[in-house]
C-alpha cells in the first residue's frame, strides 16, 4: 500500500507508483448532461426517473439499466443513452484543478478507469479539454463493473504495477469500494457518503499536487 506520512498540520502525503483516476465527478463535471440524457431515456423507456437518479452513480450504464430492462429492449437502451450522452458531452467541464494536476503528473504513471463507454468517455474529456492516456480502462474494457474490484485492477495490470501502490481518486462509494478491494489508497472526491473512511476526502483537485521524490508523490491539503 502507498505509504502515508503527515506532512504538515493541514497536509497529508501518499506516495505510489501509479494514481488511477475515476472520470465522472473527479475530472469531469458531466451532471447536467447526464440528467438530461436519462431523463429522455427514461421517458423513451417509461422507467422511473426519480430511481435510475439515486442508482446511477458510479456505475455501469447497464449493470443500472439491467434492473429493469432485459434482452433486446436492454440493448436498445444502453445503445440509446450512450447516443443522448454523446450528443451533450460538448458541455462537459473539467471539475476544477483536474487539468493541472494531469498535466503535472508523469507519463505513463496515470490512468482513467471510468464506468462510461470508451466512446462517451472520450467526448467528456475532449469536451473538457483534459489529456487522454493512451492506456485507459472503460465499461468496454471490463466484465464486471464497480463496486467490483475488476476495473482497478485491469488499470494496475495495464501500468504494469501492484494495485496496492496505487492512489486512487474516487467520488461516488461503489468506486470508493471498487479501489478498496483492489487494495489501493482511496482519496475521496466531494461529500457522498461511504461506507468506509478514505485515506482523505477533498472538495476538487485543487487540493492536490505533485511534490518531488520516488515514484509519485502526491500532497493533499486537507480541510474543507
Amino acid at each position: 500500500m502507498p505509504s502515508a506520512a503527515p506532512g504538515s498540520p493541514a497536509e497529508l502525503t501518499l506516495t505510489g507508483d501509479a494514481v488511477l483516476f475515476d472520470s465522472d465527478g473527479v475530472l469531469v463535471d458531466s451532471h447536467v448532461q447526464v440528467v438530461e440524457s436519462w431523463t429522455r431515456l427514461a421517458g423513451e423507456f417509461g422507467l422511473d426517473i426519480d430511481r435510475l437518479l439515486t442508482e446511477l452513480v458510479g456505475v455501469r450504464a447497464v449493470d443500472t439499466l439491467g434492473r429493469y430492462l432485459t434482452d433486446d429492449r436492454l440493448v436498445a437502451a444502453c445503445d440509446r443513452l450512450e447516443d443522448l450522452e454523446v450528443e451533450t458531452a460538448g458541455g462537459t467541464v473539467p471539475i476544477a484543478g483536474a487539468v493541472e494536476l494531469l498535466c503535472s503528473l508523469p507519463v505513463g504513471r496515470w490512468t482513467i478507469v471510468t464506468s462510461a463507454t470508451r466512446r462517451l468517455g472520450t467526448a467528456r474529456w475532449r469536451g473538457a479539454g483534459l489529456p487522454v492516456p493512451d492506456r485507459l480502462v472503460t465499461a468496454d474494457d471490463v466484465t464486471a463493473g464497480k463496486p467490483d474490484p475488476q476495473p482497478f485492477l485491469a488499470a494496475a495490470r495495464v501500468l504494469g504495477v501492484d494495485p496496492a501502490r496505487c492512489v486512487v481518486f474516487e467520488d461516488s462509494a461503489s468506486g470508493g469500494q471498487a479501489a478498496r478491494a483492489a487494495g489501493a489508497t482511496v482519496v475521496a472526491v466531494g461529500q457522498q457518503p461511504w461506507p468506509f473512511e478514505p485515506a482523505a476526502r477533498v472538495p476538487d483537485l485543487r487540493a492536490v499536487r505533485v511534490v518531488p521524490g520516488e515514484g509519485v508523490v502526491l500532497a493533499i491539503t486537507l480541510g474543507p
